[in-house]
This record gives C-alpha cells, sequence and structure tokens, in this order.
C-alpha cells in the first residue's frame, strides 16, 4: 500500500469515514458473523454478497440493518467532530462521507447527531472500500486532483481506499496504536487535531497573503 505525500496548502476537499470517525460506533461484528455465519477470516459484506441462497441473504441483510439502525440511534458526535464540520463550511471546502454503513442508517446517523454534510456515499453506491472508486467519484465531480481530497477514517479500509485513489489520508487513533498507522499521510488523535492543523495553515497563509 502506498503512502501518498499530504500538502495540506493543497487540499480543497476533506472526505470522512462515518463510524469511529464523525460519530461513534458500538457495531458488534462478532456478534454479526455469529449471527449470519460468516467465518473471521472473510469480509462481512463480501460474505453477505456471495450467499448463495437468497432468503439467507435478505435475513443477513436485514440482521445487519436493524443493528446498524440501532447503532445509529445510540451514536454520539466524535471529539472535534462539529469544530471541523464548522471550519470546513466556513473555508468553503468540499465534503462528503464514504461509509460501509447502508444509506438509510448512515442517514439516520447523520440527522441523530446534526452533521452539517449532506454528501453521502454508501454501500449501495459504489463497490465498499477499499475499492476507490466512491473516492475517484466524488473527486471528478468536484474537479479536483486526487492530491486536492483527503480522506478521514479510522480503519485499515480507509487508509487501503485513499492509497487506491491516490488520495491522501488520515488516520483518527483516538489514542491507540494500530499496526497500520504508517500506511496513513497523517495521524491525528483527534478529529480537533486535524483542525488544529488546518487552522494553523489558514493564519499561517492569511500572514503571508
Amino acid at each position: 500500500m502506498d503512502v501518498i505525500a499530504l500538502d495540506i496548502e493543497q487540499i480543497n476537499a476533506i472526505v470522512f469515514d462515518l463510524d469511529n470517525t464523525l460519530v461513534s460506533s458500538n457495531l458488534d461484528f462478532n456478534w454479526l458473523r455469529d449471527q449470519i455465519g460468516c467465518p473471521s477470516n472473510i469480509d462481512l459484506l463480501t460474505f453477505i454478497d456471495k450467499l448463495d441462497c437468497s432468503q439467507s441473504a435478505l435475513k443477513a441483510k436485514q440482521i445487519v440493518l436493524n443493528h446498524e439502525l440501532d447503532d445509529a440511534n445510540h451514536s454520539t458526535p466524535m471529539q472535534g467532530c462539529h469544530e471541523l464540520l464548522k471550519f470546513i463550511e466556513q473555508h468553503h471546502f468540499s465534503t462528503a462521507i464514504i461509509t460501509r454503513n447502508c444509506l438509510q442508517a448512515a442517514r439516520q446517523k447523520v440527522a441523530h447527531n446534526k452533521l452539517n454534510i449532506s454528501r453521502i456515499i454508501s454501500r449501495e453506491h459504489f463497490p465498499p472500500k477499499p475499492a476507490p472508486d466512491a473516492l475517484l467519484a466524488l473527486a471528478n465531480e468536484w474537479g479536483l486532483a486526487s492530491y486536492q481530497v483527503l480522506y478521514v477514517g479510522d480503519y485499515v479500509y480507509d487508509l487501503q481506499a485513499a492509497s487506491n485513489a491516490n488520495m491522501p489520508s488520515c488516520l483518527v487513533t483516538h489514542g491507540h496504536v494500530h499496526p497500520f498507522s504508517h500506511h496513513a499521510s497523517i495521524c491525528v488523535s483527534e478529529l480537533d487535531e486535524l483542525l488544529t492543523l488546518f487552522t494553523v495553515n489558514q493564519n499561517d497563509e492569511s500572514s503571508t497573503g
């Protein structure tokens, strides 16, 4: 996985993962795997998509949906979330959410947490991360080069998606050490740390402009 260098002065768009990046999530993937019969070494969404029996697939998707909606109703904004989104709005950055959640659950989380992001891309729209399709589509939609879009997430899939799209990435660690951290262009403990980096850069540009 290639690490794409971040030039913060060139960034015109910030795209976010949703769960445990913008809002909290307590999705229990081990429980879901047990309910659906998915082995631990296979991606859950991939497993469901490859189920031979349509009834089994529908049942599995409903179990996941119910769990996602329950999680949405109990989610809370992550540290620095609203402050960073306010900065993005004030400075006219393009922004969006790319999530492996279904659209219904993602919209519920955005509404429940009053996030001012209207562009939501879910697993129904493009192949789920780490596929780069959604990121590339956004860059094309906004008329931006890959290096002008920063993708922010909390998991290796997010870093892989950004790398596959030839885009810089930001890993939000929440103070934890991850074996995949070195694949991120930049690591921050919380979103307010990322906000500080952009604020400092904006102030530097103002003082030299």
